[in-house]
């Protein structure tokens, strides 16, 4: 891994601790969940990957997205508001 690579990742988890890194936020209809990815440096950086996680999405059959970049600090990765009856 190259230097710059390392402190980048140093900065990032350094920013996540504090509750100050960016994320992306991705809410679906279709299957009904929220979806976390992240952590960034900058808003602009989530921004550039965000393409990709929708892709990745669509790609499995989610639909209806709405989506937002903002600093947070989310306890779980993919939350699933579907309610399951048996």
């Amino acid at each position: 891994m190259k230097i710059a690579e390392t402190i980048e990742q140093a900065f990032t988890s350094y920013l996540e601790k504090l509750g100050i890194a960016w994320w992306i936020e991705i809410v679906t209809a279709e299957p009904t969940c929220t979806y976390y990815f992240g952590p960034f440096m900058s808003a602009k950086e989530a921004e550039c990957y965000k393409g990709g996680y929708l892709e990745d999405l669509e790609s499995e059959g989610a639909q209806g997205f709405a989506v937002y970049i903002h600093r947070c600090q989310p306890t779980e990765l993919t939350i699933t508001n579907d309610l399951e009856f048996d």
